[in-house]
């Protein structure tokens, strides 16, 4: 692919700090009161961020610095604009709510330059591409604002209270660093016959967010929460089945199948087998039993009637009738 020319070049970066402008107003947004506005930034910023990296392969535009300035801009948008949105949120935060804050942000900037070290190391597994290690930076910044984003749809409760706030702050910070693996969407291929059905999904998702925004990001962040149990027990398996590791999805799901039958004892039912023994026995139970029928020298059977399996009962005794006479 021919290089592109240097405007072109410069898109990704231009979305990168777009971006980072998104999270920074977050906090702008925050701190004159309109916490939804604060919200639908930072999810702003988490949409340019998916793009930026994209964009950049598909223009051949990746560089040093764009991978730099885009670890910058996460740290910003989804470790330090989530942290003071929250503390603002709650007017009476006091210390402990700061502390909480920081151990947020910081372990949002660990989390980030961990990722940047990773993309070097060259002895990784081939399905670890398919993971993140640990929550990614956008569904982290996401998750830290659930308690401001119920508290706007159903108002206060438990989940408002300081103690509730700050515990799921330190428990998502926790996240951050952790080893967890989380699904990667980058590596994610929708077949020819899925396209249709995914762009109806599409549709409906942007009909949901456009009439019901903080429902939608609701359900969109506890499904992410739910799905963090089934990428562990996908790691795990991959990590114990090298024969699956660069094959494709589909058959990967016929190397479980097999394993699971062998596993349990089964093997797969021989149908159309076990049909034409039982068919054979029953319309045939006594055929070994039968004398072979004598010609005489001057009457031989016509070739289309000789059988090996020995001479055929006629159709009136097949079926139990007498012959009249």
């Amino acid at each position: 692919m021919a290089r592109t020319t240097p405007g072109v070049r410069l898109l990704p970066n231009a979305i990168t700090v777009l971006a980072l402008c998104a999270g920074l107003s977050a906090v702008q947004f925050a701190l004159v009161g309109q916490h939804v506005l604060a919200i639908g930034a930072i999810g702003v910023a988490a949409v340019l961020d998916s793009l930026d990296g994209r964009i950049a392969r598909l223009l051949d535009a990746t560089s040093k610095m764009g991978a730099e300035l885009d670890s910058l801009s996460d740290a910003i948008s989804f470790g330090v604009a989530p942290a003071l949105v929250l503390y603002i949120w709650l007017a009476e935060a006091g210390r402990l709510g700061w502390v909480a804050a920081l151990i947020f942000a910081v372990c949002m900037v660990l989390r980030l330059a961990r990722f940047n070290t990773l993309l070097d190391d060259a002895e990784q597994p081939p399905y670890a591409n398919e993971f993140f290690v640990g929550v990614p930076a956008p569904a982290g910044g996401l998750l830290a604002l659930l308690p401001v984003i119920v508290t706007l749809q159903f108002g206060e409760g438990w989940w408002s209270s300081q103690a509730a706030v700050w515990l799921w702050t330190v428990a998502v910070a926790g996240l951050l660093i952790s080893r967890i693996p989380t699904l990667s969407l980058k590596k994610l291929r929708a077949p020819a016959k899925a396209v249709a059905p995914l762009l109806v999904g599409v549709g409906l998702v942007a009909a949901a967010i456009i009439q019901y925004p903080l429902i939608a990001l609701i359900a969109a962040l506890l499904l992410y929460l739910v799905h963090i149990p089934y990428s562990l027990r996908r790691y795990r398996w991959l990590a114990k089945h090298p024969e699956a590791w660069d094959v494709p999805p589909r058959e990967r799901r016929a190397i479980r199948r097999a394993r699971s039958q062998r596993r349990l004892g089964l093997r797969r039912p021989q149908f159309r087998r076990v049909a034409g023994a039982a068919r054979r026995a029953v319309l045939r139970p006594r055929a070994a039993q039968h004398v072979p029928r004598v010609y005489p020298p001057e009457v031989t059977a016509p070739p289309s009637r000789v059988s090996t399996r020995g001479p055929r009962r006629r159709n009136w005794r097949r079926i139990g009738l007498r012959r009249s006479d």
